[in-house]
């Protein structure tokens, strides 16, 4: 198969000046030269994208994966290295690139078009598609200048343009997470068109869950750096980790317990250890046991009033799971001097990804004596490419000349429509 885009020992240094010269004479006196520091947002990237593939890079802020996109669009020329792309590119790498306020849109669609290789017949010819993907509330304000535009129509309008252009790469920064939900999905129906077309697709995003339902490969950069390459659930989860290194190094029980008073610390938690089914590796596969063991010090107290309770959050915070010892009906007797409360779930079916775990201790009343909030990861692999929180065996199978009504609850296309 035929590459796309080549990317051959890549680096890409800035300059960066903390201080400037507000006179004639500290610039003699300097002889004309201002001190800066190197800043390298690239270090030897490598990196070959076949014809028809769809990959998302994949990083924290200021991993290097903007810097990598504009290198690839041409924007940016790389410090050291060689990028090779073939066939015509279209770039929507960032709210409103490109446009010019004091034009119209109308103006604009013309003018982007052009900058993308484009005769003025051919954009006439594609006007019309290119207003009716933006919507009627850009069509409404065709005519207008776009600086009166909001955000959202500035993204519709530039990502109406990028796509009709018919280009056989597509660079996409972000986009694809702003603007209203019938957007996104208005825009995740073009992308599998092109998919279909056999287009290529490079997609900078942060969202996991994004790249593992439109890419059918990844890549991780960390401070400039590429990290991995291959399938997009092992570069989710190495991507997580890495992000976990940065802001989980260790776990200090006195900065995690927050701004409770000390009078409720009569329970504090001292530390949570994962048991994995395999010691040596500590990953669960999808529909595996876990077991959770929270320490506690009662502080030599004995106190009957406490609940314990857990919770799981999938990576970007929604909530998964949660109970506890009273919601359980499972009260746990007296606590006194230290101790372990251990959880165990005999079968957890979620999706492949990294997952946070909350652990508490409060009273039935809901006062709180410590509580740890998403601070324990748990580490999930699953096979597939599902979406969501939690992983269901689902069969599919086709019933040719089947029929519905007969088995519960029938909604009919006319009564959908009236909704």
């Amino acid at each position: 198969m035929a590459a796309a885009v080549e990317i051959e020992g890549v680096s890409k240094r800035f300059r960066l000046y903390h201080e400037k010269f507000t006179s004639l004479k500290e610039r003699v006196l300097r002889g004309g030269k201002v001190p800066f520091e190197e800043f390298w947002a690239l270090r030897d990237i490598d990196l070959r994208i076949e014809a028809g593939e769809s990959v998302g890079l994949l990083g924290h802020n200021g991993s290097g994966k903007s810097t990598l996109l504009k290198c690839v669009a041409g924007i940016l020329r790389p410090t050291t290295g060689e990028i090779r792309t073939q066939g015509r590119l279209a770039a929507l790498l960032e709210l409103g690139a490109g446009f010019q306020p004091d034009l119209s849109g109308r103006e604009n669609v013309f003018l982007n078009g052009s900058l993308l290789g484009l005769k003025r017949a051919e954009i006439a010819k594609r006007f019309d598609d290119i207003v009716h993907f933006a919507g009627d509330e850009v069509e409404r304000m065709i005519d207008n200048q776009v600086k009166f535009y909001s955000s959202g129509m500035y993204v519709r309008l530039g990502f109406a343009v990028a796509i009709n252009v018919e280009p056989e790469i597509l660079l996409v920064d972000e986009v694809l997470a702003v603007g209203d939900e019938a957007f996104q999905r208005k825009c995740l129906d073009k992308v599998s068109a092109f998919q279909r077309e056999g287009r290529t697709i490079i997609v900078v995003t942060h969202a996991a869950d994004l790249v593992r339902q439109v890419c059918t490969r990844a890549a991780a950069l960390d401070h400039g750096r590429l990290v991995e390459v291959g399938e997009p659930n092992d570069v989710i989860r190495t991507f997580r980790d890495h992000l976990m290194t940065g802001e989980h190094v260790a776990v200090d029980p006195g900065a995690l317990a927050g701004d409770q008073s000390s009078a409720w610390h009569r329970v504090r938690i001292t530390a949570v250890e994962v048991v994995y089914p395999d010691p040596s590796k500590p990953v669960l596969q999808s529909g595996d046991p876990l077991e959770l063991r929270v320490a506690y010090d009662a502080d030599g107290e004995v106190i009957d009033d406490v609940v314990a309770g857990i919770a799981l959050h999938g990576a970007v915070g929604q909530l998964a799971y949660g109970t506890n010892s009273h919601l359980s009906h499972q009260e746990l007797a007296p606590l006194s001097g230290r101790g372990v409360v251990r959880f165990r779930i005999a079968e957890l079916p979620l999706l492949d990804g990294t997952y946070r775990v909350t652990v508490g201790f409060h009273t039935r009343g809901g006062l709180q004596y410590d509580h740890w909030e998403q601070h324990v990861p748990i580490n999930v692999k699953a096979a597939g490419r599902d979406l969501g929180v939690v992983r269901l065996a689902t069969t599919i199978e086709l019933e040719p000349g089947g029929t519905v009504g007969d088995r519960g609850p029938v909604f009919r296309a006319a009564e959908i429509e009236d909704l």
